[in-house]
């Protein structure tokens, strides 16, 4: 007896049957779909803490930040005021050391001024004031003037100038006198009379100016 053997196929797909489930009941459905419901309002919560989270993070961070900015703003002003206090405190300094200076070389050269004025023309004040003069009082009163003899010349010059311009006779007189300094006059007439003193003059002139540095 002979036996029938036959080859084996390696390469032979078997075919497996799918298994079926047993059918879902509904208490399960509903527990599943209790527990999807539950995992999406966990994710809700999740969500809803992270952005309130990041929110208080945000209004901390923005409270930090604006603290921060408020104490370097107060430390840049503090220090600005002090650098203005500092340069108002040199500024007054300069500006009463300039001040000082400036008023002494002003009446340095309003000395210096009145002072070459009566070397350069000391005849022009005593000319000026013989107008003066000459437009308060009566037309015809007789004047006398007294004047250094070195400027007798100068005066009459200045009175004959005057006297071409003048339609009016003036009764003007020059008389030399040895007291009276170069610059000064002594003018007088029947009612009265007026003292022209050069130093009067220039002290007076000085002491304005200083009066007015002072008030500037």
């Amino acid at each position: 007896m002979h036996a029938h053997v036959e080859r084996f196929g390696f390469d032979r797909v078997f075919q497996v049957p799918p298994t079926r489930g047993a059918p879902m009941g509904v208490d399960a459905s509903l527990e599943v779909a209790a527990l999807r419901a539950e995992l999406a309002l966990l994710r809700n919560e999740q969500e809803s803490a992270l952005a309130l989270a990041r929110a208080q993070g945000y209004e901390t961070g923005l409270a930090q930040a604006r603290s921060e900015r408020e104490v370097a703003l107060l430390s840049a002003v503090d220090a600005l005021q002090a650098g203005i206090e500092g340069i108002d405190a040199q500024f007054g300094q300069v500006s009463e050391r300039v001040t000082g200076e400036a008023t002494e070389v002003a009446l340095a050269a309003a000395e210096l001024i009145a002072g070459r004025a009566l070397e350069v023309a000391p005849g022009v004040a005593i000319d000026e004031a013989i107008g003066r003069v000459l437009g308060q009082v009566a037309r015809g009163t007789e004047l006398q003037v007294r004047v250094n003899p070195d400027l007798i010349e100068d005066i009459e010059a200045r009175l004959a100038d005057r006297q071409s311009r003048d339609r009016r006779k003036l009764n003007l007189t020059v008389v030399p006198d040895d007291t009276i300094a170069v610059g000064d006059a002594r003018i007088g007439w029947e009612e009265g009379g007026l003292a022209l003193d050069a130093e009067a003059r220039r002290k007076a002139v000085v002491d304005e100016l200083e009066t007015l540095l002072k008030a500037a």
